[in-house]
């Protein structure tokens, strides 16, 4: 009896120690917990900012098939058109991307925005593939990388196949050169495995784009068109149509494309209308006339017999954006590209309207 007694007495109070040792320690570790919560929180909160909470392989269908991406891509490549102004935009140097064959000033193949923001991230001597003549399948394949962005381009199915070869291909969704800016930095964000990011750049960029309309109350609800002529050829005239990138902007400003335009494309996909000068009437309902050239231009076509005629022409409600310089290449927007020019465009756009009423 003694002995069971003593064994009890000598097992409950090592069962107490246990217990005391056991609350003890619980609380040095909510104690802990408590002190650190806030470093665990911003630590686990900049862990999630850089890799969304991706779920790998991510998977991008396009026009071609899909990308597979298996793991956050470490070296981002792009290809042709502003595909790595999106990377920079997110603060990602490509690895290699495509020089700018258009609004370039000088032979960096560079446009200002872009060599801007490279001097920002401390970028002195980037990788610029020279393909504007074709893509450069070997330099791209030299440098290396685990994906190539490509969904604002005018890229072959022959073009894919190669670029395959090398790494996958965040492609365009349907057809070439129609991808809006917020799609270029949708898929390209995502196939860099930054999609949440991305969302971010095109709520900043959109806060942007309203702050500075604002400044132009004018604007809205103008009827708008895109439209291009020659004074080589003042026979016909081509219009961009409110699919592609440079109309879908202006309708992002707030004017509108005439229904009078709209009536006249039978292919919802095309970029561009092609009109002969005796049906460029269409184009009267337009408040206003955005294009490529300069005055000389303006002066050719206020003197054409039929496209003098234009309401627009007549009156000088036109906005001629210098050929070949940053502004109209600006004209195929993406974030960068809008930040730096867009100032100057609706500056363009509101002395237009001025003369609406004169």
């Amino acid at each position: 009896m003694n002995a069971k007694r003593r064994i009890s007495l000598t097992t409950l109070f090592i069962l107490s120690i246990s217990i005391i040792l056991l609350f003890g320690c619980q609380a040095e570790e909510s104690k802990s917990t408590s002190t650190d919560s806030s470093a665990e929180k911003t630590e686990t909160e900049t862990e999630t900012s850089s890799t969304n909470d991706n779920e790998y392989p991510i998977v991008i269908e396009h026009a071609f098939g899909e990308a597979v991406i298996e793991e956050k891509p470490e070296r981002v490549a792009t290809i042709q058109w502003a595909n790595h102004d999106v990377a920079l935009a997110l603060g990602v140097v490509p690895v290699g991307f495509s020089a700018a064959n258009y609004g370039v000033q000088d032979d960096s193949g560079l446009l200002p925005w872009t060599a801007e923001k490279l001097e920002k991230l401390g970028v002195e001597d980037p990788n610029v593939y020279q393909d504007t003549d074709g893509l450069d399948f070997e330099a791209i394949s030299d440098s290396n990388p685990d994906v190539i962005l490509a969904s604002y381009s005018g890229i072959t199915q022959e073009d894919y196949d190669i670029l395959s070869e090398i790494a996958p291909v965040v492609a365009y969704q349907t057809s070439p050169w129609i991808t809006t800016w917020r799609e270029q930095v949708i898929y390209n964000s995502t196939g860099m495995g930054m999609k949440e990011e991305g969302e971010q750049l095109i709520s900043d960029t959109e806060n942007l784009i309203k702050e500075k309309v604002s400044e132009y109350p004018e604007i809205q609800g103008k009827t708008v068109a895109f439209a291009n002529f020659s004074a080589d050829d003042l026979s016909t005239v081509h219009v961009y149509t409110p699919v592609d990138p440079r109309g879908a902007f202006l309708i992002e400003l707030g004017m509108e494309y005439p229904e009078s335009i709209k009536n006249e494309i039978t292919d919802p996909s095309s970029f561009s209308l092609t009109l002969s000068a005796e049906n460029a009437d269409i184009l009267n309902d337009a408040d206003i006339l955005i294009g490529y050239g300069d005055e000389s231009l303006y002066k050719s076509v206020k003197e054409d017999p039929l496209l003098g005629k234009i309401p627009a022409i007549e009156r000088g409600s036109v906005v001629f954006i210098g050929n070949n310089t940053p502004l109209a290449a600006s004209g195929n927007p993406n974030p960068l590209a809008i930040a730096y020019t867009i100032d100057e465009y609706l500056e363009l756009i509101g002395g237009a309207i001025e003369k609406i009423d004169d």
